[in-house]
């Protein structure tokens, strides 16, 4: 019986140890979350880049008047247009890594909701004739979910033509379906949170320095035909820091940020 008892007390010990070594090491994005969630300068940002939106598609309406293809804007889902910070918050809280079942069942719960003036500007545009397409690396079994998300919160126009996720497992570059519509559209602008909404020059620099220098050599095309949308929670400027290495431990990952930190 002793040795019975010893060895479950081993075990139990042992999967202590492991469940406490798979806990994500959440901490450094509180205060991104919060800033997320609470900060007025979030909500105005938001409300910034749509009115920039505005301003940018209004004036296309007026200098290109006789364009013989008809307009489009292309949107990113995630921290663009939706506001996924309780998914986020729920991963602090519960110590649990990112993993794509928990994300999936988020997204299936349609309970995300729509960052500040993003409706209002979809609406606007498609009220002009200007068709909105939601080009999102959801996968397609998270379709249905984000469609019912969309509609709920009253996003125009969200259908399987207008709503284009991800369907290769092994690609998550968007350029194919960027260039899909504008094979018959004139698209005015480009909304986003992650430079890989924008174009395939982004999404080949993989490194800290080199998404730098891709947006230096595009910085005329940001406020003009590129609008970004703030997330300091996560996306590939974070991977970048990681060098796109998803075997990291938790400690290498925070060795790795704190070697990017500039102090003086």
């Amino acid at each position: 019986m002793r040795i019975i008892f010893v060895g479950f007390a081993l075990l139990t010990l042992a999967f202590s140890q492991t469940a406490l070594a798979q806990q994500a090491d959440n901490e450094y994005q509180v205060g991104a979350i919060l800033w997320t969630q609470s900060s007025g300068e979030k909500a105005a940002l938001a409300y910034q880049a749509f009115t920039l939106a505005r301003l940018t598609l209004d004036r296309d309406l007026r200098m290109n008047r006789r364009g013989r293809m008809k307009r489009a804007v292309i949107v990113d889902v995630d921290e663009t247009i939706i506001d996924n910070s309780r998914f986020q918050a729920m991963m602090v809280q519960t110590n649990q890594a990112y993993n794509g079942k928990l994300w999936t069942d988020w997204v299936n719960r349609a309970e995300a909701i729509a960052l500040p003036g993003a409706v209002e500007f979809l609406r606007y545009a498609n009220a002009r004739g200007v068709r909105v397409f939601y080009i999102t690396n959801r996968k397609d079994i998270e379709k249905e979910g984000t469609a019912t998300n969309l509609k709920k919160l009253g996003f125009p126009n969200v259908n399987d033509e207008t709503l284009l996720v991800r369907t290769d497992p092994n690609n998550s570059s968007k350029e194919p379906r960027r260039q899909a519509v504008g094979a018959k559209y004139h698209v005015v602008l480009l909304m986003g949170d992650n430079l890989n909404d924008f174009a395939e020059v982004f999404e080949n620099s993989k490194t800290v320095a080199g998404r730098l220098s891709a947006v230096e050599q595009n910085k005329n095309q940001f406020g003009a035909r590129f609008i970004v949308l703030p997330n300091p929670m996560y996306g590939d400027w974070e991977n970048a820091i990681y060098g796109y290495n998803n075997k990291l431990t938790e400690t290498e990952k925070n060795a790795r940020r704190k070697s990017q930190l500039k102090g003086y």
